[in-house]
């Protein structure tokens, strides 16, 4: 029904565009063939006017039908279904309504619930409908008055161009304001429950302690019951695996960035190029298949291979901790992420040397300097703001991967800067605190909100420091 009434809108608007754009063209033309505005504007302002408030009572009808529907159950239900708990009384209205809408029921009721839950259903399809209907019948109308108001209005002095920017600069406000106050939104709900985190484990036992052990044990006598929740473990194990992946996709997409920006012919670049954001388009879940099913079996047999070689000899040591490598390591982790990330430095990198004035180059060829003394000389030091942002907007969308660093490097919370062992990141740790069913009164899942909170400052300091050296390149080469 929604829909219906939403296609009678927009119906609505349309002849009331057409209507109020013929009715400005016949009064501006009595008046003399002088208006204001032009009589496509006076259109415009004809549509919103019909458009916008109906649209939103019909709207706000569609989202609070339900608990209005639910009160109005509620009032109107036998005693048996009052007196269940909410949750339960909830999820009776809830198979009330699939029964109306000719579906199952989720649960199965025992008498007298499942007596009165078709003629629950009756009432809940005619509640439905009411709602729906009055929601509707209340947009059209709403939509008539103002289309009748505004053609009342209609006139060659009215200023319908500044009324309909008027209502532009609201729409773009408004749309300003969802990503303001999303990300108020995002920062509130983190602060509330990391709040409530910290005040079951100390902030300085989070920061600084060296054992991450969330889990809470069924007995009182049993090895962490009480949990331990020093994130050392996790900070290092992000830093790790984001110090693997920088140390591949910073010189590798840097240097194709060079390459692409200095040496490649146009046919090479236009070619070469799309195929390197190749990458940026592919899942990260593919990345992370690639790592648990090629680099890490290949990385295995490679260390593997050479603990062989060393066993038995001056380094046997060496050589049987080699011969103990598994699949799941840093240095697999890492490295994958390194590669997606390539075509983000790349990228990033090869516009800000395109960027850098053609001046430079020609002065520094007319001092006679080679190709490769230019770039090292001139480009890079010219460069060297930006490149240094993109390479700190890299590092933040490192630190916030989850799929590659389940899939191949595990779960084991390690304090450890060996590459070749298993590590977790704080990504990785807060997918699996809030994995199931959880108790958002337990240490253990609000320990994923402290989690998320941290990173969320972290990643939040790396993006404001790389737009302020980016917003420095900027003003100095504009």
């Amino acid at each position: 029904m929604f829909w219906i009434f939403l296609l009678i809108l927009i119906a609505l608007s349309a002849l009331g565009f057409v209507g109020a754009r013929a009715l400005a063209r016949r009064r501006v033309a009595a008046a003399g063939g002088r208006g204001h505005s032009r009589p496509n504007q006076h259109g415009y302002y004809a549509l919103v006017w019909i458009l916008a408030p109906a649209l939103l009572v019909l709207i706000l009808g569609g989202v609070l039908s339900g608990p209005i529907s639910d009160g109005l159950l509620a009032s109107g239900a036998p005693a048996e279904v009052n007196a269940l708990e909410p949750m339960q009384r909830g999820a009776f209205f809830d198979d009330a309504r699939r029964i109306g809408r000719g579906a199952a029921p989720l649960q199965i009721w025992e008498a007298p619930l499942s007596e009165q839950l078709p003629r629950e259903a009756r009432r809940a399809v005619q509640i439905d409908r009411i709602l729906a209907l009055g929601a509707g019948v209340g947009a059209v109308i709403l939509a008539i008055l103002g289309g009748l108001w505004v053609f009342l209005r209609i006139r060659p002095e009215l200023r319908a161009r500044n009324a309909v920017e008027a209502w532009i600069a609201v729409v773009l406000f408004a749309c300003s304001a969802v990503a303001v106050l999303t990300t108020l939104g995002i920062v509130a709900s983190l602060l509330w429950d990391a709040l409530r985190f910290f005040e079951q484990v100390p902030v300085t036992e989070f920061l600084f302690g060296t054992k991450w052990s969330p889990q809470i044990a069924i007995r009182a006598d049993q090895v962490g019951s009480t949990g331990a929740f020093g994130a050392v473990p996790l900070f290092a194990g992000t830093f790790l695996i984001m110090l693997i992946a920088m140390a591949v996709a910073a010189p590798v997409g840097l240097f194709s960035a060079i390459y692409l920006s200095e040496y490649a012919s146009r046919t090479t670049r236009a070619v070469v190029k799309p195929v390197l954001e190749i990458l940026a388009g592919i899942p990260t879940v593919v990345y992370g298949f690639f790592a648990a099913l090629t680099v890490g079996p290949a990385f295995r047999v490679f260390f593997n291979t050479i603990g062989g070689w060393l066993a038995g000899g001056p380094l046997d040591g060496v050589g049987q901790y080699l011969l103990l490598v598994q699949n799941q390591m840093a240095l697999v982790a890492g490295a994958v992420m390194g590669i997606m990330l390539i075509p983000f430095v790349s990228s990033l990198s090869d516009d800000i040397l395109n960027a850098v004035p053609q001046s430079l180059r020609d002065g520094s060829y007319a001092m006679g300097a080679t190709k490769s003394e230019t770039v090292k000389k001139v480009l890079m030091p010219a460069a060297l703001p930006g490149v240094a942002g993109a390479l700190l907007l890299a590092v933040s969308r490192a630190i916030g991967e989850t799929m590659i660093v389940t899939m191949a490097a595990g779960l084991a919370a390690n304090l450890t800067l060996n590459p070749l062992d298993t590590v977790t990141t704080v990504t990785v740790q807060i997918v699996t605190l809030l994995t199931g069913d959880q108790e958002f009164d337990s240490a253990k899942t609000l320990a994923a909100f402290g989690l998320g909170l941290t990173l969320f400052l972290v990643t939040l300091a790396l993006n404001i420091v790389a737009q302020r050296i980016v917003q420095t390149y900027r003003e100095q080469y504009d």
